[in-house]
Formats: C-alpha cells, structure tokens, sequence
C-alpha cells in the first residue's frame, strides 16, 4: 500500500477525529498531516497494528488534546448550577431526543465539558483513559461528564419547547 493510498483510506476518519476536539479546520487539517507523518516515519511498524485505523485517530486525537493543552483549556471540578445528583424535575426518560438537537447541544457545552463529552460518546474512550490523556482524575472524568450530560439533557428540552 502507498502513501497516497494510506492517506485516502484513513484521512476522513481521523480527521474528523481531530476536528471534533480543536473546533477549527486549519488547525485539524495541520493535525492531521501531522498524524500521517508520525504514521509514515514509521510505516513498516504502523502495518503491523491489528487496527491501524485507530492508532491513527488516536495519534490524531492525542495531538488535537495538546492543543487544547496550549489553549490552556481548563477542566475543573467545582461548582456549578446542576447538581451532582439527579433532581425530580430533570427526567432523561421523559424527553424525546432528536439527534440534531443533541448535536447542538454538545457543541453549545463549554470546552471541557464538550471534549470530555467527544471522546467518551462519539470517539469511544474509556473515561479512566480519558483522564490519563488531559492530565485529570477519573472522578473529574465521570463528574465532568454527568455534569455535561445534564445540561445537554436541559438544552434540548428548551429546544423541544421552545419548538
């Protein structure tokens, strides 16, 4: 397999990986050429990986965390206005999620909360790997996570009532 084909194969994957975390296409586009790079150096290596699909998001995702690292994106465990255990009034079985709505939803969290979100739901993390990779607890991990997911739960039902 070449380069070239290498590339076509695995690219949109990855990069969508990584543009899930930055939020910004130059630099994604950066970080993926980057990824395939340290794919390449070592390429005869890189075949010998049962998934070499996801060592390459994972490379991706890695570098797009250090950037998130440069923007000095801060997760902290603290307060904030949800609770940390579930209320009577905030019912996940009473709602009716429209994927869309969940979407932006997720993209309306704040920075930490939407890249703990991204890499556990949508790139399938383990939260215990998750806080290895940002540099935090597993209990941040899992309370940032319920946090996030509450108020996800709230924005979609302002959105399925307000139309």
């Amino acid at each position: 397999m070449t380069y070239e084909e290498i590339y076509h194969r695995y690219a949109k994957e990855v990069y969508n990986s990584i543009y899930r975390i930055v939020q910004h296409t130059g630099e994604a586009e950066d970080l993926l050429q980057e990824t395939f790079l340290d794919a390449f150096e070592d390429l005869d290596h890189f075949f010998t990986r049962p998934e070499p699909s996801a060592w390459l998001k994972r490379v991706g995702i890695n570098k797009a965390i250090s950037i998130l690292r440069k923007r000095k994106l801060l997760i902290v465990e603290g307060k904030d206005d949800l609770p940390d255990q579930p209320s009577d009034d905030l019912d996940e079985n009473d709602f009716e999620f429209k994927l869309n709505h969940v979407l932006i939803a997720i993209q309306q969290l704040p920075p930490g909360y939407k890249t703990i979100v991204q890499l556990y739901l949508i790139e399938e993390i383990p939260q215990e790997e998750i806080g290895l990779m940002l540099g935090i607890s597993h209990g941040t991990v899992r309370s940032q996570y319920f946090r996030a997911r509450k108020q996800i739960i709230r924005l979609v039902q302002k959105m399925k009532t307000n139309g």
